[in-house]
C-alpha cells in the first residue's frame, strides 16, 4: 500500500493526506493556474484556478477529462457549442474533442477540479 501511495502522490511515504481545495488559492492575472493533486495509473487530478481573462487556447487532448466547477461561473466552447457552467456543474469531455474556456467569473474566481483519464497508461 505504501508503494502505491508513493506512485500516486510522490516520493514522500504518505498513506493519507488531508488538504482543502479552497485553501491558499492562487490569484492568476491571466489564464489559469494548474496544481497537480495526484497522479496514478493513467489518472491525473488537478486543481485549477482561472483568472477572469482566459487565454484563447483551443484544447484537443489525448485523454478524457472530467471537470467540476466548484466555485464561480464559466462559459466553455465544447465541439463548437457554448456551454454555461455554474458552481456544482460538471462535464465530461472525451479525448480529442476540441474545447476552450471562453469566459470566467472574477468574483468569485473559478475553481475547478479536473480528472484526466489517459486510456493507454497503466
Amino acid at each position: 500500500m505504501l508503494d502505491d501511495a508513493k506512485r500516486c502522490f510522490g516520493d514522500s511515504p504518505v498513506v493519507a493526506t488531508v488538504r482543502n481545495l479552497f485553501a491558499d488559492l492562487p490569484t492568476p492575472t491571466s489564464g489559469e493556474c494548474f496544481e497537480q493533486l495526484a497522479a496514478c495509473r493513467g489518472v491525473r487530478i488537478e486543481r485549477i484556478v482561472s483568472s477572469d481573462q482566459p487565454e484563447p487556447v483551443l484544447y484537443e487532448q489525448e485523454q478524457d477529462e472530467w471537470v467540476c466547477l466548484l466555485q464561480g461561473r464559466a462559459q466553455l466552447l465544447i465541439a463548437g457549442d457554448p456551454v454555461e457552467l455554474q458552481a456544482g456543474d460538471h462535464v465530461f469531455i472525451a479525448a480529442h474533442v476540441p474545447h476552450q474556456v471562453l469566459e470566467t467569473s472574477s468574483d468569485p474566481p473559478c475553481l475547478w477540479l479536473a480528472v484526466h483519464i489517459h486510456p493507454h497508461e497503466p
